[in-house]
């Protein structure tokens, strides 16, 4: 029976989450999906100061959005308290750990001692059993953390499946603490419990973890388990090239969704952010499952291209179903106080404007137009912006478009096309006039569809205010 792939993203809750961390977790859903497989959501909340039920609250949003919902979880690491202590306890019993009772302050000049002497700072072994060695009382003022007894001798190799190769001299790690002085367990050991416990057969994560997986291949093994498969995903880097951070300015998933971002176009995005197929830019959720694999994830660095984005979103939005669009619009309509049932269809007003907007918000920016009040033109900006040798080419259009029953952009381009004819007009002579006499300004999209748009009714009335 083949194995059954079991992949896991596994954020620590704090409160912000941005577009490197979600690709993080776009790339061990997707290869879950691709494979049949078991996509787990694991919270890392052991860090209780740092996390809330609101940071996680973002991250679950985040990923909903995405539509990259969990097939497992949230599981929450704090949940498995009794497990850890249950695991410790199996390792002091059968020596693959161990009590240290090195104080802070010992540790402190031991690693200033070896930095004085231009070693590598690490916990000397003091207190590690071995045979034949006999280890001083513990003293009652020192509450003594868990070590792991690493090691000594030999390498930690693993074939990763983005950086290829990798092997670890086990004499560059020491024996890692395991549990603190308080007795929680550490990231490291916890870590290792849940992915043998969750039977996670692959762990795709970002590459600032390869140091930690040395450490967590000597633990699982000290406890029985098969290391998963590893793969060490390259850092997003920023537009100025550092790694990608709340602290350098990044934008969180919130940020782009309230700037009107596609969820698809995020997602497209991501998922070139370090992985190709051929030279395709644009494809769809499902064609990015069916293609994704591990062997094609980029080594180098990705870096940030806002640009790129933009062109990808402004695509979604190009090519995207109107009524949709309209849908996912109206929250910022009524974010910016904009009454979309006083006024024209609201799904032909976004259909209208959609070509040439990058955002939601900028289609809603522009739909503002179709649903302010009426112009009340003065006679002062009447006399500047329309002038009277015109005025009888837009009365006779007028007067036209109330015996025209239908009124598509087609046939309003007709009719102004005859009026135009009929007086010996250029376009522009006659449609700035009248897009100042609607909207009292002349900067519209194309005259016949916003006419068409309007509604033969409001036009009218509009016109009719000119004399």
């Amino acid at each position: 029976m083949p194995m059954r792939i079991r992949t896991r993203f596994a954020p620590s809750p704090t409160g912000f989450i941005h577009l490197g961390n979600l690709r993080s977790a776009l790339y061990p859903w997707a290869f879950a999906r691709s494979k049949g497989g078991d996509f787990i959501l694991r919270i890392e909340d052991t860090d209780q100061e740092r996390s809330s039920l609101e940071a996680v609250e973002v991250i679950l949003e985040g990923m909903h959005w995405l539509e990259m919902d969990p097939d497992e979880g949230p599981i929450y690491q704090m949940q498995h308290m009794d497990r850890y202590r249950e695991v410790l306890k199996q390792m002091l019993a059968d020596g693959s750990a161990y009590y240290c009772y090195m104080s802070e302050d010992e540790l402190n000049r031991l690693r200033d001692e070896q930095m004085a002497n231009k070693q590598k700072p690490r916990y000397n072994g003091f207190w590690r059993p071995e045979s034949g060695k006999t280890l001083p009382t513990p003293p009652k003022d020192v509450n003594p953390v868990i070590r792991f007894k690493n090691p000594i001798g030999g390498s930690v190799i693993w074939n990763d499946a983005v950086k290829g190769m990798i092997e670890i001299s086990n004499e560059e790690l020491d024996d890692l603490i395991i549990a603190r002085p308080d007795g929680t367990p550490t990231y490291n050991f916890c870590v290792v419990v849940d992915d043998l416990d969750m039977k996670i057969t692959h762990v795709i994560r970002g590459d600032d973890h390869v140091n930690n997986t040395p450490r967590q291949i000597n633990i699982m093994k000290s406890l029985g388990g098969t290391p998963p498969v590893y793969a060490h995903l390259p850092t997003v880097l920023d537009e100025s090239g550092e790694k990608m951070s709340k602290r350098n300015g990044a934008l969180s998933v919130r940020d782009y969704q309230k700037k009107g971002y596609l969820p698809e176009a995020i997602l497209n995005y991501l998922a070139r952010l370090g992985w190709s197929h051929g030279d395709v830019e644009i494809f769809s959720k499902d064609q990015f499952i069916g293609w994704f694999d591990l062997e094609h994830l980029g080594r180098s660095p990705a870096q940030h291209n806002p640009e790129k984005l933009l062109w990808l979103n402004h695509h979604y939005i190009q090519n995207g179903d109107p009524k949709r669009l309209a849908q996912l619009c109206k929250p910022f309509a009524d974010q910016q106080s904009i009454n979309i049932a006083q006024g024209p269809n609201f799904e032909a007003v976004v259909a209208l404007l959609k070509d040439r907007a990058n955002t939601l918000l900028e289609i809603v920016e522009g739909a503002k137009l179709f649903y302010q009040d009426r112009p009340q033109l003065s006679s002062q900006q009447i006399q500047e912006n329309i002038p009277e040798n015109i005025r009888p080419a837009i009365t006779e259009f007028r007067e036209a478009l109330k015996t025209q029953e239908a009124q598509s952009k087609e046939q309003v381009g007709a009719l102004l096309k005859t009026i135009l004819t009929q007086h010996n007009l250029k376009m522009p002579a006659l449609a700035m006039p009248i897009r100042y006499a609607l909207f009292a300004t002349t900067q519209t999209p194309a005259l016949d569809a916003v006419i068409a748009v309007l509604g033969k009714e409001e036009v009218i009335e509009r016109l009719a205010k000119i004399g």
